[in-house]
């Protein structure tokens, strides 16, 4: 499956995808909103991993473009703040489908990115 990791920490987003690479996902990643919605304009991804507050960029906005773009691909908000702690993020974009921590162990997150995708 292919999974797009948008995300501005690109150390963490590599070991994501080396994570999500050895279970055998095709994965690309993005470090800010007009790499994502370029990638999103040429592929099909069936899941994003998308951090809540972009450097460069609005999340929302990426969210957006890929349920316009992609309607029946999903996304995965992380974060390391407590923006949007209290769930709004799921009024909000209609394609999400979890909110985490950035800290949340390469398992944990590739088991969601199995699940999400398939339950689709």
């Amino acid at each position: 499956m292919y999974v797009l990791i948008v995300q501005n920490n690109a150390k963490l987003g590599q070991l994501w995808q080396r994570h999500l690479e050895r279970h055998g996902h095709v994965v690309d990643i993005a470090l800010d909103q007009d790499t994502a919605t370029d990638k999103l304009a040429s592929q099909f991804y069936s899941i994003l991993i998308l951090d809540v507050i972009l450097d460069q960029g609005s999340a929302i906005a990426v969210a957006d473009y890929a349920s316009y773009r992609h309607p029946d691909a999903r996304v995965i908000f992380v974060t390391n703040s407590s923006f949007f702690s209290d769930g709004s993020i799921f009024q909000l974009c209609s394609n999400a489908c979890a909110f985490v921590p950035s800290a949340t162990q390469p398992d944990d997150l590739t088991a969601m990115v199995e699940h999400y995708a398939k339950a689709h």
